[in-house]
């Protein structure tokens, strides 16, 4: 799940230079993805450490990871071009980079407002168990955060779950439930590469238990009006996210998917 850089790798990458990317519309450019991954396995170590992330998101009692670019961070600079082109050069070794944000370049700030609702992104307060853009067709498979600063106030922990682990973990009533088209949550404006609306769209895609995208966001709880049993359904996934959950503190140069 947490993944160091070997030394001789770090010691690579600091004076690899990367071309600044293109994009092809909001994805990444086959040329540039091209580029990094010929320099990128050049260097020592690279395709072992790029095999180990996969692997942490890919595997069995996996789902996510969390990369320790920290020391390349403080060589270049966590907000560096140079440093979030090794950053974006690891991202493409999982899957396709890419914004769904027209408005936004590839890598979006996300800063943090005190007057904005506590539990959505930037506001300060607990940002419940979600997975992004669950109300389009075609979801990211993952979001990945890069940390370029501590918050000088000590706040600010990360919180994953797996959630096929913690899918199979509820009752198959509830899983059932689950897997109808009963929930929604969100507006859908102004987005690109993730299909069309979905509304309503069910939690679970149901694909075969640890397979498919699961389509959770425990926001909707509160904020969206769902039949009882669907609600309780989603509840008892909600518990078990929170049972299986990890906590940590993110830091510069540190990215998790």
């Amino acid at each position: 799940m947490f993944i160091d850089i070997p030394n001789e790798l770090e010691a690579a990458l600091i004076d690899l230079p990367l071309p600044t990317w293109a994009l092809d519309g909001s994805f990444l450019a086959k040329a540039t993805r091209k580029r990094y991954r010929t320099e990128l396995t050049a260097t020592p170590r690279f395709e072992e450490t790029a095999a180990t992330l996969r692997q942490a998101l890919h595997g069995e009692g996996g789902g996510y990871a969390v990369l320790r670019l920290g020391n390349l961070a403080k060589a270049l600079g966590a907000d560096d071009d140079r440093f979030l082109r090794l950053a974006t050069g690891f991202a493409a070794e999982v899957a396709l980079p890419f914004s769904p944000f027209p408005r936004w370049p590839l890598w979006k700030d996300i800063g943090v407002k005190v007057d904005k609702d506590p539990g959505k992104s930037s506001g300060i307060g607990y940002n419940a168990f979600h997975m992004d853009l669950v109300n389009g067709t075609l979801p990211p498979d993952y979001t990945t955060l890069l940390c370029v600063r501590p918050d000088p106030l000590g706040g600010g922990p990360s919180i994953l779950s797996d959630a096929h682990a913690a899918v199979a973990r509820v009752s198959q009533d509830s899983r059932t439930l689950l897997a109808e088209p009963a929930y929604h949550y969100g507006t859908f404006f102004d987005l690109f590469g993730v299909g069309e609306e979905y509304k309503p769209f069910p939690i679970l895609d149901g694909s075969a238990p640890g397979e498919g995208f699961v389509r959770f966001t425990a926001k909707m709880l509160e904020r969206s009006e769902l039949r009882q049993a669907h609600a309780d359904a989603a509840r008892e996934l909600a518990e078990e996210l929170v049972r299986g959950q990890v906590s940590f503190m993110l830091r510069p140069g540190t990215t998790s998917s």
